[in-house]
């Protein structure tokens, strides 16, 4: 098996081979490259002490000195080099307490989460493979190197890693490996928010977000996420719907491209209905104020999951607007973009399909094409650069305040007036006929 190594990986790796020291590409790095995908980073594993490294390389990073990790400077880019060594006792079940360097490539490789990120490659003695880490490829699955229970009892966000390497790979999870993350789910209390958050949003937006379902049936979720476990328990009992609320908003993820605020809203744009259910007398299930109460939720859930502002206010919403629909006609549908707000589209319509695709068969086609009509609506009152906002408006306060206008509220609420009228008159948007309307107003108080 030979890897095409870049330019100054070989560099590296030949600089400490030729000092004397045992140097290898590790990791991911190998593992994409067998798979034919494009590496992200390249990892570099040695026999040579940070020390070592540093003397070797005239630009140096310090970056995990304390760990064996130096960061080796070439042109623009950087590469970590890391000293083989024995991870000691983890007692937080995230980091080791201390390490220990070796000269034995196999105990460094034996200390790491998954077969296939346990190789290693270098151009003189190709891939060393001493835990079956191609075969799992072959058969494609995820299995931890040595008993599972041990690697996930060291750093229970191995188990979040390993769902989410089933998803970017398309790869089942061994029975073992599996049968640990279920044992052990609970451990993941310790593990930080962010931490927990970067492993969800790369499972969410890879190829298979419907691993959710691994992350549910495992208990995962019940530690950091319960309210996709009351999702998950939470049927729709209604002739528009044939899944569970979680279900539902699985297969909504499946059908809106892999974006991390749409995958995200998919997931969440239904959260509130668990807290929303109310039963008729027939039976029927009903979900009345659920986008409101899930925008709210969905913000709670989002912060303790520490992602950015920016991301938890679009995800939030989208939620809150995603199942308002405005008459079809041109006046309405400029007040909506108003009412919800321009930077939400066009991803509104993006959210709407999937979660449309998401139901059963009954008036999907009449409901999609509803979007359809929406969407074309949208797109041609942005050609026309319609006015849709209070600084699209031919006037500003100044405007107003030339006229006699003093107090702040009273401007303001002069301004939103005018924009209610030009949401229905666009050809309105002229700055003498919004003055002759407030003249006229003016004249009749």
């Amino acid at each position: 098996m030979t890897i095409q190594l870049p330019g100054k990986v070989k560099f590296i790796i030949d600089t400490l081979s030729h000092a004397g020291y045992e140097a290898y590409a590790v990791g991911g790095c190998v593992r994409d490259s067998m798979l034919g995908r494009i590496p992200g980073d390249w990892d570099i594993t040695t026999s040579a002490s940070p020390e070592q490294v540093k003397q070797l390389f005239p630009r140096t990073v310090d970056t995990g000195i304390q760990h064996g990790t130096v960061t080796v400077l070439e042109g623009k880019e950087s590469f970590e080099v890391t000293t083989y060594r024995i991870d000691g006792e983890y007692e937080d079940q995230r980091h080791p307490k201390e390490v220990t360097f070796t000269s034995n490539l196999l105990e460094d490789l034996k200390r790491r989460d998954f077969t296939i990120n346990a190789m290693a490659y270098n151009e003189t003695e190709g891939l060393i493979d001493a835990f079956g880490g191609m075969e799992d490829m072959q058969k494609k699955v995820i299995r931890c190197v040595g008993n599972p229970v041990d690697r996930f009892t060291e750093d229970a966000l191995r188990m979040m890693r390993a769902v989410r390497f089933s998803a970017q790979l398309g790869f089942a999870i061994d029975r073992d490996t599996r049968a640990a993350i279920s044992q052990l789910a609970p451990n993941l209390k310790n593990i930080s928010a962010e931490r927990i958050q970067t492993e969800l949003v790369k499972l969410l937006i890879s190829d298979h977000p419907e691993e959710m379902h691994t992350i549910y049936e495992s208990g995962l979720s019940r530690v950091f996420f319960p309210e996709f476990d009351a999702m998950m328990r939470t049927p729709q009992n209604n002739r528009y719907h044939c899944y569970n609320v979680g279900e539902h908003s699985i297969v909504a993820m499946q059908n809106i491209p892999g974006e991390v605020v749409l995958r995200l809203t998919m997931l969440l744009h239904d959260v509130g209905k668990p807290v929303c259910k109310s039963v008729d007398q027939d039976g029927i299930y009903h979900f009345y104020g659920h986008p409101a109460q899930g925008a709210k939720m969905a913000k709670d859930i989002l912060r303790r999951l520490k992602f950015d502002n920016d991301t938890i206010s679009r995800v939030t919403a989208l939620i809150a607007w995603h199942d308002d629909r405005p008459l079809l006609e041109e006046a309405s549908v400029r007040r909506a973009i108003h009412r919800v707000g321009l930077e939400q589209y066009p991803a509104l319509f993006a959210v709407k399909r999937a979660d449309t695709l998401a139901k059963n068969q009954f008036r999907r086609k009449e409901k999609l094409g509803l979007i359809d009509k929406y969407e074309a609506f949208y797109h041609n009152i942005m050609e026309k650069k319609q006015c849709l906002t209070l600084k699209d408006l031919a006037i500003n306060g100044k405007d107003l305040m030339g006229l006699g206008m003093k107090q702040g509220k009273e401007i303001g609420a002069a301004l939103n007036r005018l924009l209610m009228h030009v949401l229905a008159t666009p050809e309105d948007n002229t700055r003498e006929i919004l003055i002759d309307l407030i003249k006229t107003e003016q004249k009749v108080e």
